[in-house]
């Protein structure tokens, strides 16, 4: 490369790890800027890793970086370059949002760089008619194809005309039709804004050999950098991926030579596959539709097709995973059970992505999978070692799964398959993403599956020179086969050089002109817009102020998403409303309608008049008469009754003469606090029969009665727990909630991948932070009217205070909530655990210190401190006081001050706590 020519990205001695693995190993680099750039390389190499750091979402380790002539480590340059920076992350649709149509998700984008509803719609017009996306665009992205989604995903990361486009593996697990459509498109786009510089990763090395200038990667380094001629001439080699091995360390001596397909041995018996009439439905849509095919035993079938042709449902109706909906599928002979354990023995499965358990060792998962399909421990022993040894895994035994190179993974998960000897093998793209080496020596073991031990394998593939190994191929287009045969033989048909092109004429018949739009806009489309580039300049310095309209832009979609997520919804909801009745008539402090038994030994009228005192109490239940004392212990134990009495023999004429029997009152004692208010009430009704029978038999001297004492009970004359209760619980759940929803909502954003959309945005912390909260205090204040008419009008507790007090304290309470779930989620990485944590992190101390059981002012030392600390005890006060003492604003001032107090403070915390970019 020459010195002196413009550079769009400078990189000197970068390293980068992951804990103790090295991503980046010092690299040195120099990109020139309007050309289009190749980073070459399988997956775990540090492509991914490198493009991060240059889109400025990973945070710089070690080096110096200057992109269009900013230095990444310094925010200040960061936040200048980075709206000139357009970056599209790995992954089909990654940096989409599902339930947001396409018009939705790029006036999204949009909004984010600053463009006015004008601006928005001329772009969002061009950009759509461009790449065919126009006709689809309420269409939400969910339900695009594969190759709509990165044409959606191009679209938005153009929206704000960038100066260098980053375009991370945009086509991997692509179909090629779509895939020749997509790089046409970027062709488009390069001869509209020739000074705009392209950075793009592909595992495809057809695609690599026509880009400018190409960036070879290994294990964290480069091992070459060249046009693609200079490459294959440096390396003496006729291809682009034999040219990639050979840069390799030792690649020219490592290479293998994928032998020959030999003939398949005949065999006798019932075909391997023999489906008819295949069909699976989900709802309305038809994902398979009619499916004809028989495969022989020994066969390598390849299965081809577009993105979401249905290659994947086949495959799992085939391993019982899935019942079809119309049709029949027979696996040698029989029909397939799901159920039957001796069809899953004859079958071995190996999904798209990696599905072993990456904690634990290689010999961990072989030796789980072998007592899985209860293989003796002499046959799962011999198994395991054979396969070590010929799958090359001897070395990696010990090593946890998840730090294995993609292809080794790849090798254990074919070991897995094939561990309890299957007699087929269904291969669901195994090699998407692995080096052409691991490539070559994965398929080395196929073909030696199927000619060796005979075992029939099906296998989905994108990649042309994987079908050319197969010994028929069937392509598969919208739930339909439209073509099947050996891959000559379909060449042939099509008049085609290759079977690539055999496949885009095949997919294109079937699509069909009209929609097959999207491909005709490509070359006639207008043109896409484009800014001066002083202009671009001046608009990334404006828009990188602090913005509320961004911050609104963020509330107006995750409202969008919630109310198009029906299990949210009614999580949030229907949830807090049921919890609410279940904790106020399930969490009472009354304890009455006792049921109790009694032992009478006397069975005098005295001591009927004895019982009969504590049935006619209402807190005692009609009592259980037995005939000996020791069914008394027995119904205790039991549960049967709380309190149990054994009055002794004589014992009227005792009370009769003026003496004082003892009578036996046995309380079960398991809970202190009941058995404490049990106590209370024996005690009063006891002491009301010795009063009335003294004054009948006339020893009124013996008992003193000097005043008559009525109780009475302030704020609930019945003294009935739920009037207390009720009140408090919405307090409780207003935490629970919000805040729950609130950290699953960025936390999920981190799961699924579309945070990048904050970190390479102008976006800052604060308006994502309060563009996400926005959606959740309005449905906590929501939750709070629904809550409060129920406590009202269902459980019938009166609201004595000013409605609008509490309703303005609920609107305070709701933005602390929602703060608290903005702090716990920049402290967890997935949904699962946000739950956890905001479950455990507020009902603790709610239940515990805020007041709901027991008044903070009881409390001592920490307890009393975390009291006085805790957002729900003034939000608690405030519910209690409105409801049963009918405080107003003058007498709850300070807990509004108090709550209003916690909301900066939490939004502050998650401010910190929020990094910007991905570490």
């Amino acid at each position: 490369m020459n010195s002196s020519s413009r550079l769009v990205v400078a990189a000197h001695n970068i390293t980068h790890r992951y804990g103790r693995t090295v991503a980046l190993d010092n690299i040195t680099l120099e990109v020139p800027a309007g050309t289009a750039v190749g980073l070459i390389g399988p997956d775990g190499v540090g492509k991914s890793t490198l493009m991060g750091l240059i889109a400025g979402a990973r945070r710089l380790q070690q080096g110096s970086l200057h992109v269009l002539g900013g230095e990444l480590s310094l925010a200040t340059e960061r936040n200048r370059v980075g709206p000139r920076i357009a970056y599209m992350p790995q992954g089909l649709g990654k940096n989409l949002y599902a339930d947001l149509s396409i018009f939705e998700n790029l006036d999204f984008f949009g909004k984010l760089f600053g463009q006015a509803a004008a601006e928005r719609k001329t772009r969002i017009k061009r950009l759509t008619e461009a790449t065919g996306l126009h006709p689809f665009l309420s269409r939400p992205a969910r339900k695009l194809s594969g190759g709509m989604k990165q044409k959606l995903g191009l679209c938005c990361a153009l929206i704000h005309d960038p100066d260098l486009l980053i375009l991370d593996e945009p086509t991997t697990g692509v179909d090629p039709l779509s895939r020749r459509q997509f790089w046409e498109l970027i062709t488009k786009i390069r001869a509209e804004r020739p000074a705009m510089s392209v950075l793009v990763s592909t595992a495809y090395m057809d695609e690599a050999a026509d880009f400018d200038w190409l960036i070879a990667m290994n294990e964290g380094r480069v091992i070459g950098t060249g046009k693609p001629d200079e490459l294959m001439a440096r390396t003496g080699t006729e291809d682009l991926e034999a040219a990639y091995v050979a840069l390799l360390p030792g690649g020219h001596s490592e290479r293998v030579t994928v032998r020959a397909l030999p003939p398949r041995p005949m065999q006798s018996g019932q075909p391997a596959i023999a489906v008819s009439g295949l069909t699976r439905r989900f709802g309305g849509f038809t994902a398979v539709s009619n499916v004809d095919l028989t495969i022989e035993r020994g066969e390598i079938f390849g299965f081809l097709g577009s993105n979401g042709c249905g290659k994947t449902t086949t495959m799992k109706m085939l391993t019982g995973l899935l019942p079809p909906s119309e049709g029949r599928a027979y696996l040698f002979g029989s029909e397939v059970d799901a159920g039957s354990n001796a069809m899953r023995r004859r079958v071995g499965y190996m999904s798209q992505s990696f599905s072993l358990y990456g904690e634990l060792t290689v010999r961990q998962n072989l030796e789980l999978h072998a007592r899985l399909f209860q293989l003796d421990n002499e046959t799962a022993a011999a198994r395991i070692h054979d396969l070590a040894h010929r799958f090359d895994l001897a070395l990696h035994m010990d090593d946890a799964s998840d730090s294995l190179p993609l292809g080794l993974r790849q090798r254990l998960s074919l070991a897995v398959a094939i561990l309890h000897e299957p007699e087929m093998l269904i291969l669901d793209e195994p090699t998407s993403g692995v080096d052409p080496l691991a490539r070559d020596r994965f398929w080395d073991l196929l073909i030696e599956l199927s000619r060796r031990d005979g075992v029939t394998i099906f296998i989905s593939t994108h990649f042309m020179n994987e079908a050319m190994r197969c010994d028929r191929i069937s392509l598969m287009h919208a739930g339909e086969v439209l073509a099947m045969g050996t891959p000559a033989e379909l060449i042939e048909k099509r008049g085609a050089s290759s079977l690539e092109e055999a496949f885009i004429a095949c997919m294109s018949d079937a699509i069909g002109p009209p929609a097959c739009a999207d491909r005709a806009g490509i070359a006639e489309a207008p043109a896409i817009p484009l800014s001066k580039p002083e202009e671009n300049n001046a608009s990334g310095r404006q828009i990188t102020r602090l913005s509320m309209s961004r911050a609104l832009a963020y509330s107006y979609r995750e409202t969008k998403e919630l109310l198009r997520d029906p299990v949210r919804l009614i999580f949030a909801f229907i949830g807090s409303t049921i919890l609410l009745f279940i904790f106020s008539y399930g969490i009472t402090t009354d304890v009455d309608r006792l049921k109790f038994a009694v032992f009478d030994g006397d069975r005098s009228p005295m001591s009927r008049a004895y019982i009969n005192e504590f049935r006619g109490s209402h807190y005692f239940d009609d009592g259980r008469e037995v005939t000996a004392p020791q069914e008394l212990a027995r119904l205790l134990t039991t549960n049967t009754v709380a309190v149990a009495i054994e009055i002794p023999p004589a014992f009227g004429r005792n009370i009769a003469r003026g003496a004082r029997p003892m009578t036996s009152i046995w309380i079960d004692g398991a809970n202190t606090t009941r058995a404490a208010s049990m106590v209370s009430y024996v005690q009063g009704v006891h002491e009301r029969f010795v009063r009335t029978g003294a004054v009948q038999v006339g020893n009124t001297a013996q008992i003193e009665v000097p005043v008559l004492l009525e109780m009475r009970f302030l704020y609930n004359p019945a003294f009935e727990s739920i009037y207390a209760i009720a009140p408090g619980v919405p307090a409780m759940l207003l935490i629970l909630f919000p805040s729950i929803l609130m950290a699953v909502s960025i936390a999920r954003e981190k799961e699924i991948g579309t945070i990048t959309n904050f970190y390479v945005t102008p976006t800052r912390r604060i308006e994502f932070l309060v563009g996400k909260q926005l959606p959740y205090i309005a449905m906590a204040m929501l939750n709070f009217a629904i809550m409060t008419l129920a406590v009202i009008w269902v459980i019938g507790v009166p609201l004595k205070g000013s409605f609008v007090t509490l309703m303005l304290g609920a609107l305070l309470y709701g933005a602390v909530t929602t703060g608290i779930g903005l702090v716990i989620a920049t402290f967890v990485s997935n949904q699962f655990a946000a739950v956890f944590a905001a479950a455990i992190v507020t009902m603790m101390p709610t239940m515990q210190f805020s007041g709901f059981l027991q008044p903070v002012s009881t409390l001592e030392g920490g307890a009393r401190l975390m009291g006085l600390f805790w957002p729900t005890t003034y939000y608690m006060h405030m519910s209690v006081g409105v409801f049963t003492k009918g405080l107003g604003m003058a007498d709850l001032r300070f807990d509004m001050l108090a709550l209003a107090a916690f909301i900066p403070l939490f939004i502050a915390i998650a401010v910190l706590g929020l990094n910007k970019q991905e570490r």
